[in-house]
């Protein structure tokens, strides 16, 4: 089998348009604002891939100054069975302050983003914009285009892509707490990656234990210490099943069919209830 061409046909995204799902869709990939389909969730993005109504679509992962995006991993772990990872994207944030006509920052009444991006400027936030009320948007886009259509002096936080597409200016550049943030993306496909034999590759997985019971992690973590598997991220989500019970997201180098990660992959599908593949990928 050959490799899929990653970046060919119609890729759904986080909307509006300009949001930084679409901003780093049309950065890393041969695509056009053509093939870019926005929609209005992260669950409709994974849903549609895995309904056949897409080609393929990007998410966020996890954010350098916020973590992990929980609606992302919870459907990739409960909610989808065909939805593969089949690359990775790092794509730096540079958020802006952004207003639909130029303003004083002491005019501002209102800043309006998503939670995650007004997360990543508290700072910028408490320190230059002291009292003033922030707002939810369902994303950096959407609140852009409130302010860009509101008469209020209201600002928004989100890309330079938005501010173009919907006329505004931006008043403060880079405002993120700290410079190095960026955000993790997956491009997913309702089929797994075929495995080139060159460059760097992750895999990432599900793990639920039977029942909770003292050395249960380290029984996990073994498999791939034993084989000198290098494990790039471990987190814990809730089971969904009850208070205390939890899975392991787990991100390993290496490919899936690469030995050491093969055997450790067979061990850990015999002790567990369940390990779930979401995906071998090349690394961003």
């Amino acid at each position: 089998m050959g490799l899929v061409r990653l970046d060919s046909g119609k890729t759904g995204f986080l909307g509006p348009a300009g949001t930084w799902s679409e901003e780093a869709l049309l950065a890393h990939t041969g695509l056009t604002t053509a093939d870019a389909v926005p929609l209005l969730s992260v669950p409709d993005v994974i849903l549609a891939v895995s309904k056949g109504e897409l080609d393929q679509g990007i998410v966020p992962l996890e954010n350098a100054l916020e973590g992990s995006i929980s609606v992302t991993l919870d459907y990739l772990a409960f909610e989808v069975e065909n939805i593969f990872i089949v690359r990775e994207i790092d794509h730096p944030i540079r958020q802006k302050l952004i207003v639909k006509a130029p303003l004083q920052l002491g005019e501002i009444e209102k800043v309006i983003s998503l939670p995650h991006a007004l997360a990543q400027c508290r700072r910028f936030l408490r320190d230059s914009l002291p009292g003033v009320e922030t707002a939810a948007a369902g994303s950096t886009a959407e609140a852009v285009k409130m302010v860009s259509e509101s008469p209020e002096k209201w600002a928004a936080i989100g890309s330079q892509l938005a501010s173009d597409i919907y006329g505004c200016a931006v008043l403060e550049e880079n405002i993120a707490d700290r410079p190095e943030n960026e955000t993790r993306f997956a491009l997913l496909r309702a089929e797994p990656a075929a495995q080139d034999l060159s460059g760097s590759y992750k895999t990432s997985i599900v793990c639920t234990i039977a029942h909770d019971q003292p050395g249960s992690l380290l029984q996990i973590l073994q498999e791939f210490s034993n084989r000198y598997v290098n494990l790039t991220k471990i987190e814990s989500r809730p089971s969904k099943k009850g208070l205390g019970d939890y899975v392991f997201f787990i991100d390993v180098e290496g490919r899936q069919a690469d030995p050491p990660v093969a055997a450790a992959l067979k061990c850990l599908e015999c002790k567990l209830a369940r390990v779930k593949l979401l995906g071998s990928y090349p690394a961003g």
